[in-house]
């Protein structure tokens, strides 16, 4: 990775700074990076979790009735309503009001917003987990950053000293005009910035500006890109991989938790911060665990947060899994990441169908620039399309996508000026 000399100093500036408060972060990310490399110890992993439930027991009104001993699968799974709507029962009291927590938030775009209280030691973990899983995408603290996304909130406080600090531009992504695009387009160019964060679709808006407008792309300085937050569709990635020449490796994350995992290789499965995080892949229709290769809600319990414990916390996403396991130590990886429940369709036999189906298909389609795809009942689907109507190609799209909807499928095209 070619990194400039400012860009190396912030690097060992960090690492040194750390060292002379004794390690906090330096200690969990040795113990990640071990684990990347040998797995999680069994033992371990049990005995953290045993400790977490034993305090959520000890210091919350939710668990208080629990025995300290209570296997991990026999607590109940959580999700954000359950959480919201009785906020105070799971807030640690050891914890309330401690001046050096912090509340991370959730911007609400497929819900409501969420709200988690972190505690010290959680902030630490979280840091040296995104440093690592930073490293295993290709991106290095130090680099000139560009962090496309909405910026609202406590992430748009950042002071300009910070910015310096950090070497970041924040960009949002909220307007996507061809004025816009290209004063993003033109900063990412002048200021040599080096590794691109941000929105899977909006990293693809503007990918697609780039390639309408023709861009030469030669004089960037991107040496890699990682999307967030939504999947990726494989022909955007590519189309990324062609205009910059550079790894695009997205991380899995969210605001409630932080960065839990990173692609292993481009199009690759998902390995899993297993020094962070306990991953249960339950079934769709019950608490039961799923097999290997079996589409499961991704359930997580987080080691670290003691403030606001999250124990099999379920938060929306599906995964099919493997697990591997020798000589005690064991790797979670997600084989395949669906994203949110909310966006699972069903076939007219109620199997479920990817939402990759769409994304591939529907990528590469010439003159569109959105679309919404509704399920209104069993057998009967409705495509939005907003796009200029003589470059869309609908009968090859619905050729496309009908045929994994099942026999009886009736799929209906509507062109709309927006979708919001």
């Amino acid at each position: 990775m070619k990194m400039k000399f400012d860009e190396k100093l912030r690097w060992w500036t960090y690492w040194t700074l750390d060292r002379l408060k004794g390690r906090p972060v330096g200690k969990y990310y040795d113990e990640i990076r071990r684990a990347w490399k040998k797995g999680s110890s069994v033992e371990g992993t049990n005995e953290k979790i045993q400790k977490l439930i034993a305090h959520a027991v000890a210091t919350t009104e939710f668990y208080k009735d629990y025995s300290p001993e209570t296997p991990l699968s026999q607590l109940p799974v959580m999700n954000k309503e359950i959480i919201r709507s009785n906020y105070d029962l799971f807030y640690s009291s050891m914890y309330k009001d401690a001046p050096d927590n912090r509340v991370m938030s959730t911007s609400g775009s497929t819900g409501t917003p969420f709200s988690v209280i972190q505690n010290l030691e959680k902030i630490r973990h979280n840091t040296a987990a995104s440093i690592f899983l930073g490293t295993a995408a290709g991106y290095y603290i130090g680099m000139k950053e560009a962090f496309v996304r909405m910026w609202v909130g406590d992430h748009a406080k950042k002071s300009k000293l910070s910015l310096i600090a950090e070497n970041l531009v924040m960009m949002d992504c909220a307007n996507v005009g061809d004025e816009e695009m290209a004063e993003r387009v033109a900063l990412i160019r002048d200021k040599k910035v080096a590794a691109l964060v941000g929105y899977s679709s909006a990293l693809g808006d503007m990918s697609d500006y780039i390639k309408r407008h023709d861009i030469d792309t030669s004089k960037f300085n991107i040496q890699v890109i990682i999307p967030i937050s939504e999947n990726m569709p494989d022909a955007m990635r590519d189309q990324l991989y062609e205009q910059f020449h550079c790894p695009v490796r997205s991380w899995f994350c969210n605001e409630e938790n932080g960065i839990m995992g990173v692609q292993v290789a481009e199009k690759g499965a998902y390995y899993i911060d297993s020094e962070s995080y306990y991953y249960e892949i339950l079934k769709m229709d019950s608490d039961e665990p799923a097999e290997e290769g079996e589409l499961g809600r991704i359930v997580i319990t987080d080691l670290y947060n003691y403030a606001l414990p999250l124990i099999r916390y379920d938060n929306g996403d599906l995964a099919k899994y493997k697990k591997i396991e020798k000589n005690g130590q064991f790797k979670m990886m997600l084989t395949e990441l669906y994203g949110r429940r909310s966006d699972i369709i069903y076939d007219t036999k109620g199997r479920y169908v990817s939402p990759f189906i769409l994304y591939n298909n529907l990528a590469e389609a010439e003159g569109l620039r959105q679309y919404r795809f509704i399920q209104e009942t069993e057998d009967t689907y409705t495509l939005w399309l907003n796009g200029n109507p003589d470059e869309i190609d609908a009968d090859g799209i619905v050729a496309m996508i009908k045929p994994y909807l099942g026999e009886g499928a009736t799929l209906t095209v509507d062109y709309v000026d927006e979708i919001p």
